[in-house]
């Protein structure tokens, strides 16, 4: 939780979710320990000397956030393990250093903010809001290098590693990237504190909260109104006397999450929290493993294994019962309500087939898991214009599916992973007011993978709605 202080309170005050931490870090884990391991996606760092000095003084740095805060958001996903509340993960594809304003801070923010209205006003349940920001700095690669102009050069792993542009200098790692990434962070932490609890979030600002070019949109129009039948029900509730200055109203819980891919990075910024002994990732809320790096034995589930922040793991269509529950074993032994979140990511189609008996069997094993869906990396395709790309009907046919595949098997579908952007991009397909494969090169701006933009975001949000009042 973003607390307009830093969240220091949280250091000292009266651990109050101390039911929900566990030991898992016993004497036999350290921050290091994913060394003893295989480690896949790892950059080739040319200088070893470069990188050790830039570790060393991260370790020295301040936490990003606090052991308290993320006990805080363990408790939420706990309530979305029970179904009495929804997943909103949301934000960039892959954070850039070279998009970094206060504007657009505040315009992703802006969205998933008015994602979080459609969602609670519309279907009733308390929405908890994480972004993919302050962090996102890193991707895993399908391949470590490609062919540019005839040139073999190392992919482009995000700007925490190296440059986008396509030269063998730009792509050469470089580790001083790592204490710019945690600068970048600093400064978008702050930003969205303020943001969160001095008075943007504030419902009574429902309103401003629409862009411009949103607002012309089919959804942003549907969002207007939506927001003046807010405004009416705020009237009423002022008219009967209750307390609208109630920090619940203008004020939001806003969390952070990135995968943990670097792990070096995520090493030197993991800390014992003075209270609870135990150890705890700083550069973020929440971590989460991805399909590639989910190797039962490797170095990624090693290192989540014994932070106790809240974690999460992204789920694939190839991944067996068996293997999804060895993972739960894994990183959740003591089946703690709120550590552990499944993100099923299978692609539209392939849901029905393959989601029910991985729920079935995760349940079986006792495991109180969070399902929630990422609808867009199983949905990704190549243009004729040579652009990836992804199309919104795709990505609301997969959630669909999810929605349909949680309840036959009697569980909570908990909530949606999006990649998104508060920008007015021509990145994804589709939206009620569509984006045609011919008008994808007007704002193609990603770093990385497409995101929907404001309008896009706003549609998903109304049709999920309607999935959750079903």
């Amino acid at each position: 939780m973003l607390q307009p202080n830093g969240g220091l309170l949280a250091l000292i005050s009266t651990p109050v979710w101390a039911n929900l931490v566990d030991m898992r870090s016993s004497s036999s884990w350290n921050p290091g320990s994913w060394k003893t391991r295989s480690a896949a996606q790892q950059p080739d760092w040319p200088d070893a000397f470069a990188l050790e000095r830039s570790l060393k003084v991260l370790s020295g740095l301040p936490p990003l956030v606090f052991a308290g805060e993320a006990r805080s958001l363990s408790a939420s996903i706990a309530e979305v393990a029970a179904g009495r509340a929804f997943l909103l993960q949301a934000g960039d594809c892959a954070e850039s250093f070279n998009d970094f304003t206060a504007d657009s801070i505040r315009d992703k923010l802006r969205v998933i903010l008015q994602m979080a209205a459609i969602l609670t006003y519309g279907a009733g349940v308390p929405v908890v809001k994480v972004g993919r920001i302050a962090g996102q700095f890193a991707k895993p690669r399908s391949a470590p290098t490609e062919i540019v102009d005839g040139q073999e050069i190392p992919s482009f792993r995000g700007h925490l590693v190296n440059d986008d542009a396509p030269t063998l200098e730009a792509r050469l790692p470089d580790p001083t990237r790592l204490l710019d990434a945690y600068n970048q962070s600093a400064s978008t932490l702050n930003l969205l504190r303020a943001f969160a609890k001095g008075g943007f979030a504030d419902l009574s600002q429902v309103h401003t909260w629409n862009r411009e070019f949103v607002a012309q949109s089919p959804g942003g129009q549907r969002y207007e109104t939506l927001a003046s039948e807010i405004e009416r029900a705020l009237r009423f509730m002022r008219a009967c006397g209750v307390d609208l200055a109630a920090s619940a109203l203008r004020e939001v819980d806003f969390w952070t999450s990135h995968e943990a891919l670097i792990l070096g990075f995520e090493e030197a910024m993991t800390r014992r929290d003075s209270l609870t002994g135990d150890w705890y990732d700083t550069s973020a809320h929440l971590l989460w493993v991805g399909e590639r790096t989910r190797d039962i034995d490797g170095a990624h589930l090693e290192f989540l294994s014994g932070i106790s922040n809240p974690v999460a793991a992204k789920i694939g269509p190839t991944a067996s019962p068996a293997e999804v529950v060895e993972l739960c074993d894994k990183l959740d032994p003591d089946r703690v309500p709120g550590r552990l979140v499944l993100i099923a990511r299978m692609g539209a189609g392939k849901v029905a087939g393959r989601l029910p008996a991985l729920i079935d069997s995760v349940r079986s094993a006792g495991h109180p898991v969070a399902w929630t869906c990422d609808p867009m990396h199983g949905n990704t395709f190549v243009g004729s214009g040579g652009r990836k790309t992804r199309h919104l009907d795709h990505i609301m046919g997969e959630i669909g599916e999810f929605f349909d595949a949680c309840r036959r098997e009697g569980t909570w579908p908990g909530g949606v992973h999006i990649e998104l952007t508060g920008d007015d991009v021509t990145e994804c397909l589709g939206g009620t007011e569509e984006v045609f494969e011919d008008q994808l090169e007007l704002r193609y701006t990603t770093t990385c993978d497409p995101r929907l933009n404001g309008g896009q975001s706003l549609d998903l949000a109304f049709q999920v709605a309607e999935l959750l009042r079903r």
